[in-house]
C-alpha cells in the first residue's frame, strides 16, 4: 500500500520516533498523542483491520501482544491501556491494523 502512512513508516519512508522494531513489527509513539505515553504498534504486513484478519495472521498478532509486554516493561509501564480500532464508526483513522498502548494517566471507563 503506497499511500498508507504506516506502511511508509514500516518501510523507512517516512520519519517516526521509534520505541521498537523487528523483522514483523514496528512501534513509535504517536503525533497526536491521547496520554504521557502513546505507542502505536503496527504489523509491517499491510492488514487493514480486525475484520481483515486471516487465519495465518494469528502467530503475528500474539507476537504483537509479547511485543507490546515488552516496550511496556523496558518503559515501566505496569499500568497501561491497549485499544484497536476497526472500522471508520469506530474511530480508526488509519487503515492499517495498529495497536494503540496508553499509559501515564487515570483512564476513565467507559471510553468514549
Amino acid at each position: 500500500m503506497n499511500d498508507c502512512i504506516f506502511c511508509q513508516i514500516a518501510k523507512k519512508e517516512r520519519n517516526a520516533r521509534i520505541v521498537f522494531e523487528d523483522e514483523k513489527t514496528a512501534a513509535f509513539y504517536d503525533i497526536h498523542p491521547q496520554a504521557p505515553y502513546h505507542i502505536l504498534v503496527i504489523p509491517k504486513k499491510h492488514i487493514t483491520n480486525v475484520f481483515d484478519l486471516k487465519e495465518e495472521d494469528k502467530d503475528l498478532i500474539g507476537h504483537i501482544f509479547l511485543i507490546i509486554n515488552k516496550i511496556a516493561r523496558d518503559l515501566n509501564l505496569f499500568s497501561f491501556r491497549i485499544v484497536t480500532n476497526s472500522g471508520r464508526e469506530a474511530g480508526q483513522s488509519v487503515f492499517h491494523l495498529h495497536f494503540h498502548l496508553l499509559s501515564g494517566r487515570f483512564m476513565h471507563w467507559p471510553p468514549g
